[in-house]
């Protein structure tokens, strides 16, 4: 166990956060340790005030080399990461390896899923060692291996996908969770935020570990409360709708206000005069509109409160208002309208892309507009808007760089192995799901962690993310790399240990 000296300790209980083994209490104001201590460091560095020091290891200590921390795990006990347990003297990985996947390919070729997944498989750290797992199979007439290894990497991180209108943030504002530093703000996509957490510079950072934390719990399905600086205060959680300052969000839109008028310039003809459709991106203006012209439309008089781009289209001011825009007030939607062109008693719809939220105006004799109760026509165009919006939700696709003893532990040529990777005869999975491979040098993915088994990453804290990694090739290919032929196994024979174990 670490050594903690009680007359530096100041009980700030930030080694009692931090520590992945929860090894740590603060008691009377001091941090106390206790046996499920490994040594793993963590509260030494995060320590402010040079508190905690290592000790002497006791005899009956297992020591794991599975990864450079080197966890001292006593008896019972599991390291770090979770992964191993030191049973009478000996550390065994604690999940069984995870044969079957959960992602079926729709595919019908012999290397297009993996013969095992990595998920329980133990790892090939130091790169000297081969994978703890090469098994061959006999596959629609072609005799398939595939390689699997549970890799740790630095190089890594999360993707997550916000389907939402509601304002986050803007690009390149930091993304947080604890105060601490954990992202930022990528981009927009059609109907959706980006946000990346992680990366190699953050995870070896001044908060690397809250950081490896928070990419594990992403890709494993748990539920993680993010802020972004002069942004929102976000939950977001795989599968989920995302809640964003406290709601919860339902819809994403069904395109950027110019889009939704030319969707439904048709079903709108004839049922309003004008149509606002408010978006932080683009706010549509039915009438001005190329779309609203096609379908035998004029400019009514009305002028959005909006920065005019092109014809029908302006450019809407971020925020937290309607359509992610900075309007909270329909009726503030409309900047003027101009009596030149209008006539009393138009009818204007303010809208936005999911249809969730709507008013109806009529225009006044003296050009003034007052809010009147939706009729029955423009009730079921809003909704018609609304039902073709798809459902709001959070999507996390894992990346990451694989390297040093991921390659090794399949071959001997780990550049051969990258080339055959990129020409496609060794397909790389994550945890049994497919990845998207980078172009360019090195074996850079995506993968969709939706698509991998359950509960298939986690983190060890050099700090670095841990991942399942899985080769799969004809066998005739893995020779060809310098693949570790004397290491190979039957599939059958795995599948007979598996279930005497």
């Amino acid at each position: 166990m670490v050594l903690i000296d009680i007359e530096k300790c100041k009980g700030c209980g930030l080694c009692v956060r931090e520590c992945p083994a929860g090894a740590l209490e603060v008691i009377d104001k001091k941090a106390v340790v206790n046996e499920k201590c490994v040594q793993c460091g963590v509260c030494i560095r995060v320590c402010k005030f040079a508190a905690i020091t290592r000790s002497e290891s006791a005899a009956e200590i297992a020591k794991c080399t599975s990864c450079p921390v080197q966890c001292e795990i006593r008896p019972g006990y599991t390291g770090a990461c979770k992964r191993y347990t030191n049973i009478d003297g000996e550390l065994v990985r604690n999940r069984q390896l995870e044969i079957d996947t959960v992602y079926e390919p729709n595919v019908e070729k012999a290397t297009a899923k993996p013969l095992i997944t990595a998920v329980g498989a133990g790892t090939s750290y130091p790169c000297v060692k081969p994978a703890p797992h090469i098994v061959k199979d006999c596959i629609d007439e072609v005799e398939v291996v595939t390689v699997v290894t549970e890799v740790p990497l630095s190089y890594s991180g999360v993707k997550v996908k916000i389907d939402t209108n509601f304002y986050v943030g803007e690009e390149g504002a930091k993304v947080k969770r604890n105060g601490k530093l954990v992202g930022i703000v990528e981009t927009e996509q059609y109907g959706s935020k980006m946000l990346s957490i992680g990366g190699a510079n953050l995870l070896t950072g001044k908060d690397g570990f809250i950081v490896a934390r928070t990419i594990v719990e992403l890709a494993n399905g748990e539920r993680v409360t993010l802020a972004i600086e002069n942004g929102a205060k976000i939950e977001v959680q795989q599968g989920m709708r995302p809640v964003i300052n406290g709601v919860e969000d339902t819809k994403m839109r069904v395109g950027c206000g110019s889009a939704t008028i030319g969707l439904f310039a048709r079903k709108m003809k004839g049922i309003v005069d004008e149509a606002i459709i408010l978006d932080h991106h683009v706010v549509g203006l039915f009438s001005e509109h190329l779309a609203g012209a096609e379908v035998g439309m004029t400019w009514s008089g009305v002028v959005p409160n909006a920065r005019k781009s092109t014809r029908g289209r302006y450019f809407g001011e971020h925020g937290h208002g309607w359509g992610g825009t900075d309007i909270e007030n329909p009726r503030d939607a409309i900047k003027e309208v101009d009596m030149s062109k209008a006539t009393p008693g138009m009818k204007i719809l303010v809208t936005e892309t999911t249809g969730q939220k709507f008013a109806l105006f009529e225009v006044q004799e003296n050009g003034e507009v007052q809010e009147i109760s939706l009729t029955p026509e423009v009730e079921e165009l809003v909704n018609h808007i609304k039902n073709n919006c798809e459902e709001s939700s959070v999507s996390i696709m894992y990346f990451g760089g694989v390297g040093g003893s991921a390659r090794a532990g399949a071959t001997s040529q780990p550049l051969a192995l990258t080339k055959a990777v990129h020409e496609e005869k060794v397909k790389l999975t994550v945890g049994g799901a497919p990845t998207y491979i980078l172009p360019g040098g090195g074996i850079n993915f995506l993968v969709d962690v939706d698509k991998v088994v359950p509960k298939a990453f986690t983190w060890v804290p050099t700090p670095a993310t841990v991942a399942p990694a899985e080769y799969t090739m004809k066998l005739k290919d893995y020779e060809a790399i310098g693949g570790h032929m004397d290491k190979i196994k039957d599939l059958q024979d795995l599948k007979k240990e598996q279930k005497r174990d």
